[in-house]
Formats: C-alpha cells, structure tokens, sequence
C-alpha cells in the first residue's frame, strides 16, 4: 500500500507530478524552489523510502561536494544533468578524475566533462522518489543546489548503476534530520557598464594577443565587461551576429556529416562539456533536441535572443564558437569543433560556423520567418 501524505505541501507536490509536470515545474506551481521543496521533503532516518510518507523522501547531505563526486566512480555508469532556464544537457557515463583547487572543480573523464564553480553549491540531497501505481522502480538520484534552491547539477542512478555503492556513499556524506535552508533570488539583473566606460581599443588589442581561450575569462575581468557585451563591442573584428536559426542548420549538418563537435552549457555552478558526434536532431515544440544514446540535449530555441560567432585567438590557431543569449543577455550555451590542446581546429568545424553567419541580416525577423 502506498503511503499517503498528510503535509499538504508534499500532497500537492505529489499531485502536481502525477499531471506530469518535472520537479522544478511543479515546485514553480506552488511558488517555491525546487531546493525549497526537496528540503520539505527531507526524512530524519537513513532509509528515506521506509521513514516517508510521500512518495518523495529526502535526505540531506554533508557538504564535501568533492569527495561526493569523487565518490560517484565506485557506482558505476550515471546520468549526469546540468541545466540553466533554457536548456538541459544530459550525459551517461562515469565520474572520473574529479579534483578541485579551493572552489573551483573539475571532472574529466570520456563521457562526463564537468567545471565545478563549488562557490555556488549550498545544499545536496539524495533523492528517492516512487511510482504512485507502483508499476516503476525506485528512482535514486543525487541532487544539489544554490542558495536560492536553483539546482546546478543532478545525478541520476541508471539501470546500470550499483544501487549498493551509492547507497554506501550515501551513507558516508548523509545527515539526516537536518533541513537545508534558501533565500529568495533577488529580481534584480547585473547591468553591464556604459559602453562608453569600456576601454575597447584594450579590449581589442587583449583578444588579439590572447593564447588560450581561457584566458577570456580573465580578460573580461580585466575591462570590467559583461560576455554579451564584449562580442557586441568586437562585433565586426571577431565576432558576428548569426541567424537565431543557425545552430539548429549547424547541428543537422553535423549530424549529417559525423562531425565531432563540443556543446557546453550550465549554470553559475557547473558546466557540462558533451564532446563527439551527435546524430539524432529533433525538433518538438519550441524544443530542439539531440536524442543519442549517452547524450540528450534540449534547447528551447525560442529563448535566443541573440546567436553569436565568436573568434578566439590561440597559440594553437584561431578558435571558433557559436554563443548563444537569452533576452536578458544570459549564456544559454555554446558549441565548438572538436579540438585538443596542441591541433589546431577542424577546418570543416570552422567552414560549417561560419557559414551559419554569412546570411546574418536581422536576427529577430529570421526567427519569425523560421
């Protein structure tokens, strides 16, 4: 017999899913974060599907994200998810390699590929969540969030997945009967400096010089600029504005082609990296989607507000990248070629991103004519 809830937040969470709607959805419904919610779900024994009375049941984790993550290579092949507001990027495979120095992270492995801003992670919880019908297995995942209850990453147990090691893991990093708190985000947005402060002669002659692309960070830093508005400064020298339509032309033709590419997207706490071939591009709605095995990606293209074809000069040649912006001028993600320290970048990668600028023209009205 199924428990029932008597907390009328966890009864309607549970309805609210039983229509379908994903968790961060739902916990909008009820005008909460999806942090908030799965804090209310939280359970003060070790074994949350025992000690619950709903279908969800929480328990906190300690917060040594490193060693969690670390962790996760004794389970066995995962679903690792990353998201932002408009797209959800999904990998299997396994955590490998994860170090940090002080807050920054890394996992590099062949299938998992994340950048870890650990500054951003405040609470973690495993998760059990069940079938109200019974009919489908436990789903046990690792979820963690900011302060403001928004979620920067996600684990999912696959069929694959050594139930037994990460519940050992679990073990080792829970503490149960503790209840994460948040704080509401703020409704203001950052506003970049007039242009007319940006010194973009330096702005300029610091791109150009750059070896590495990650020095764009630093550089960025250095002028006090904002992302979007450094490529509109640059626009012309290296950079240029794309149809909005474009990455979807790019992910076809690569599709077509075999072409391995790198898509990056995330959050202000992690960035997942696919790197290789994609096949399967469907459209569903306002969704574009990559559907392979071991890696979906899901792109809600009528948020981009701007597309950008971005050219970052290495020692290793000429970088190229399609950037993509919400209308608030928010990094949906991006998509490069293939490409590994010391090789330059595919030819083709690089003939395929810029042609998706050559027809460039206004960028709104070809959304609406796509």
């Amino acid at each position: 017999m199924n428990p029932i809830s008597l907390d009328p937040l966890r009864s309607s969470f549970a309805a609210l899913r039983a229509q379908g709607l994903r968790a961060r959805d739902a916990a909008r419904q009820l005008g909460l974060s999806e942090g908030a919610v799965m804090a209310a779900h939280a359970v003060s024994q070790m074994s949350p599907q025992q000690a619950s009375d709903s279908l969800l049941a929480t328990v906190p984790l300690d917060g040594d994200w490193v060693r969690i993550l670390q962790g996760l290579e004794s389970v066995g092949p995962v679903m690792a998810l990353t998201r932002n507001e408009h797209v959800v990027h999904e990998k299997v495979g396994a955590y490998r390699n994860v170090s940090a120095q002080g807050p920054v992270g890394l996992a590099i492995g062949p299938e998992i590929d994340l950048r870890l801003f650990l500054m951003h992670w405040h609470a973690g919880f495993h998760v059990v969540e069940r079938d109200a019908q019974g009919l489908k297995p436990e789903q046990h995942s690792l979820q963690f969030f900011d302060r403001h209850g928004q979620a920067v990453h996600k684990v999912h147990a696959r069929a694959q997945t050594d139930l037994a090691a990460l519940e050992d893991l679990v073990q080792r990093h829970a503490r149960p009967g503790t209840q994460p708190t948040f704080e509401a985000a703020s409704a203001t947005h950052h506003r970049d400096r007039p242009d007319a402060d940006i010194d973009c002669l330096g702005l300029g002659e610091a791109w150009s010089n750059m070896k590495d692309t990650h020095e764009f960070f630093e550089l960025l830093k250095r002028f006090q600029v904002g992302r979007l508005q450094a490529l509109r400064l640059m626009e012309g020298v290296h950079t240029r504005r794309t149809p909005l339509v474009a990455i979807e032309q790019v992910l076809h033709e690569a599709a077509r082609t075999g072409l391995s590419i790198m898509v990056f997207a995330g959050n202000a706490g992690c960035l997942q990296i696919h790197t290789g071939a994609v096949h399967r591009i469907e459209a569903f709605g306002p969704w574009l989607n990559v559907l392979d095995e071991g890696f979906n990606l899901h792109l809600r293209a009528d948020a981009i507000h701007e597309s950008w074809l971005v050219s970052k000069p290495t020692d290793d040649g000429v970088v190229t990248s399609i950037e993509l912006f919400d209308a608030d001028g928010g990094l949906i993600a991006m998509f490069f070629g293939e490409r590994k320290p010391g090789r330059t970048e595919q030819t083709a990668w690089r003939h395929l991103a810029q042609s998706s600028a050559q027809s460039s023209g206004d960028h709104t009205a070809q959304r609406e004519a796509a």
